[in-house]
């Protein structure tokens, strides 16, 4: 068996897969903003204590780590999300774990990990994003990663859209992720409710289910649906535009949203004649894997 781990800009989880990429046991943390100011320690604390959990209880062959941005050799050269630069993890973490270990950009894994067993299996050329903390992204060509050299590439997230726009952590201003990841659609819709960070994903979920004319903030809240919508069209028509996709696969907390995001997200590509060859109707699906793809791709 393996170990899967997927370090999210605000989580952490961790699962054992068997050989068909079926998770067995999984746990999960999620990052407070306070400990993203010792991330390195939260990240390697945790790992280490759960992995030498499951090792007593599991043979494990090989452990795999996901985690957004640019990994080189065992080492996050860069990771904005997370604040990382340069870090020896696979290093530091084989100083106390003796299996072998391996890392890599978390939207490639989950890409693999769809295009093996999830809603990407039927297509030979896809793209895969990621909407979570950020955007990440991978290109699929003939079942094969798209190959960009010695860095990993497909950093969709930080493709500009807006000219002078809001500053990224990654020093550039307008990149795509500060207005399309659902991270940016979370903070929008909780500063409209006047609430905290401590209302969850699931919570900001029921109240966009329940929103209605009722709703004092009824207007507002489909008026920041309608601008998401339209900042994600954006971003994806010009990937369609430019890689001409048979299908794109969407994972991260995003497919939690489905019922609120995906058909307006269809029409508004297809109906306003976003795309350079034109369609009758583009396949967008979310992640069958949901938010474990980069976790079971992670093993693959």
């Amino acid at each position: 068996m393996k170990i899967g781990i997927d370090l999210g800009g605000s989580h952490i989880a961790i699962g054992i897969m068997d050989t068909k990429g079926k998770i067995i046991e999984k746990t999960e943390k999620r990052i407070t903003t306070t400990e993203k100011n010792n991330i390195k320690k939260v990240i390697e604390e945790y790992i280490i204590e759960k992995v030498e959990g499951f090792v007593h209880q599991y043979k494990i062959s090989e452990i795999g780590i996901a985690i957004p941005g640019t990994v080189k050799e065992g080492t996050v050269l860069k990771s904005v999300n997370l604040g990382l630069k340069n870090y020896t993890i696979v290093k530091n973490l084989q100083e106390k774990i003796k299996i072998p270990i391996k890392i890599r950009n978390d939207a490639k894994c989950a890409a693999i990990a769809e295009n093996v067993y999830g809603t990407l299996k039927s297509y030979k050329r896809s793209i895969f994003l990621t909407l979570g903390t950020g955007i990440g992204g991978a290109v699929i060509i003939n079942n094969e990663l798209l190959d960009t050299g010695a860095l990993p590439g497909c950093e969709f997230g930080h493709m500009i859209i807006e000219k002078d726009g809001k500053v990224c952590k990654c020093g550039k201003k307008g990149c795509w992720e500060k207005y399309a990841s659902m991270k940016a659609f979370k903070d929008n819709l909780r500063e409209i409710l006047n609430v905290d960070e401590k209302t969850s994903g699931k919570d900001l979920l029921d109240i966009l289910r329940k929103n209605n004319k009722e709703n004092p903030y009824y207007t507002e809240i489909n008026k920041l649906i309608e601008q998401y919508i339209e900042y994600l069209s954006i971003g994806i028509s010009n990937l369609v535009n430019i890689f001409e996709p048979e299908a794109i696969g969407i994972g991260g907390s995003f497919v939690f949203y489905e019922e609120i995001f995906l058909e307006k997200l269809k029409r508004k590509i297809i109906e306003e004649k976003l795309l350079f060859n034109e369609r009758k109707e583009i396949i967008i699906q979310t992640a069958i894997l949901g938010n474990d793809a980069g976790m079971i791709g992670a093993t693959l």
